[in-house]
């Protein structure tokens, strides 16, 4: 065989080699993607009922209490509430996890190792104020993440308040039901963990930077989310 002819056939098996992949890799992700959408955009509508029936209970009772559905992209929305906001994002890409961590333990993965991609969506919880006022120093707190696979099989990680979920992915199936569950318990998540204010020693001196871009209020802190994971 001619060093052409060789080179030919090296090429044919990588061209091979790379159809596999894409066929096991990318049209995988592809779907996943498209499945994620769709529960993101389930969980906007979930979202949006949500705040507005609180909203209409909380009116009765205070009607200077608030409860804003915000609709921000295809990516992103926010309920607003008791000043806080709880922002949920959906990644653009489909990830995976680490050879070490325990999901890749489950039979249900093992089996089959496509259901090991997931579309994620990440809640975080911010001061509203902190948002108004551009307060880039003040924190954000992450609540929970949940990851949606190809078989619409789901895992969670979350503070303490979100650990209602079955820890057994082969056993969680996505529902309507368990979308409620999941901003509901972000919602409890952020309203049970108040604002502190810094301690007078850390407040004690502020920079110009501060002072000029009135942040001297800014620094507020929750403390007391614990992880569930």
């Amino acid at each position: 065989m001619s060093t052409t002819e060789s080179n030919a056939v090296v090429s044919s098996k990588k061209v091979g080699e790379i159809i596999e992949l894409l066929k096991f890799k990318a049209c995988t992700k592809q779907k996943v993607y498209k499945d994620i959408q769709e529960v993101f955009r389930k969980m906007k509508k979930i979202a949006a009922d949500l705040a507005n029936e609180i909203d209409h209970n909380i009116q009765e009772v205070d009607k200077s209490v608030d409860v804003d559905f915000i609709n921000v992209s295809e990516f992103e929305f926010q309920i607003k509430f008791s000043g806080d906001i709880i922002v949920f994002s959906m990644h653009s890409n489909i990830v995976t996890f680490p050879n070490e961590h325990i999901l890749h333990k489950s039979p249900y993965i093992v089996e089959d190792s496509k259901r090991g991609f997931f579309g994620a969506i990440v809640v975080y919880n911010f001061l509203a104020d902190s948002l108004r006022y551009k307060r880039m120093a003040d924190p954000g707190y992450l609540l929970g993440r949940m990851f949606v696979n190809n078989e619409a099989h789901y895992y969670v990680e979350g503070v303490r308040q979100m650990s209602f979920l079955y820890p057994d992915i082969a056993k969680n199936t996505l529902t309507d039901d368990i979308l409620k569950q999941f901003i509901e318990s972000a919602m409890v998540a952020s309203l049970e963990i108040d604002s502190q204010m810094p301690t007078f020693e850390q407040e004690r001196v502020i920079n110009v930077h501060h002072k000029l871009s009135k942040n001297m209020l800014g620094n507020i802190q929750k403390v007391g989310f614990k992880m569930s994971t």
